[in-house]
C-alpha cells in the first residue's frame, strides 16, 4: 500500500529531526528477520536509549540531501532492506545494540552509519565502534584506575595493622 504524500512529509520531518539530534546513526540489513525478532530488537534498543526506524531508503535519501551536514555524504550504500538506529546520547550505543543483536540473529548485518558531523562511517568502522566500551563502562574503568593506588595503599596500611594485631595476640596467648 502506497504512503500518502502527507505521511511521507511527516516521516521526512521526523527523520530530519532524528538525524539532526543523533550523535550516531547505524544502519543494518535486516532481511530474514521475523516481526518478533524486530520487536525484540526494538525492546533492546529502547532499554539503551536507541531509536530503531524502518523506513524507505528513498525517504532517508531525501532527508539527508535536504540537510546541510549530510548534503555531501555518499549515499550509494543505502539500498536494500535497511533499518536505522539513532542515539542522541551515546556515540557507540547504536552500533553496540545492533552488533549484540546480530550475534544472536545472524540475519542482521551491520551496513554502515553516520557520525554527528554527517560523515559516513564504513562497515569496518561500525564494527570497531561496536566493540568499544560504552560511556558508562569507560567511566567505570577510569574510576577504577584512579582508585587502584588508593586501594593498594589501604591494603598495605591495613596489612601492617593486622600484622601488629596478630603479633600482640600471639604474645598475649604466650603470657
Amino acid at each position: 500500500m502506497a504512503i500518502s504524500r502527507d505521511k511521507k512529509q511527516t516521516l521526512v520531518a521526523e527523520l530530519t529531526e532524528l538525524f539532526q539530534e543523533a550523535k550516531c546513526v547505524a544502519t543494518a540489513k535486516y532481511q530474514g528477520l521475523s516481526v518478533a525478532d524486530l520487536q525484540e530488537l526494538r525492546a533492546n534498543a529502547r532499554e539503551n536509549n536507541v531509536t530503531i526506524k524502518v523506513v524507505k531508503n528513498r525517504l532517508v535519501k531525501v532527508t539527508l540531501l535536504s540537510s546541510d551536514k549530510h548534503k555531501d555524504t555518499d549515499l550509494s550504500e543505502l539500498n536494500g532492506q535497511l533499518l536505522y538506529a539513532f542515539s542522541n546520547e551515546d556515540e557507540v550505543m547504536p552500533a553496540q545494540v545492533l552488533n549484540a543483536f546480530a550475534k544472536k540473529h545472524p540475519e542482521l548485518e551491520l551496513a554502515s552509519g553516520f557520525d554527528e558531523s554527517g560523515a559516513k562511517i564504513s562497515v569496518e568502522d561500525m564494527k570497531a565502534l561496536a566493540n568499544l566500551p560504552s560511556k558508562d563502562q569507560l567511566r567505570g574503568i577510569f574510576v577504577g584506575t584512579l582508585a587502584a593506588p588508593l586501594t593498594q595503599m589501604l591494603g598495605v596500611l591495613n596489612g601492617a595493622q593486622r600484622g601488629m594485631a596478630q603479633v600482640m595476640s600471639q604474645r598475649a596467648e604466650k603470657i
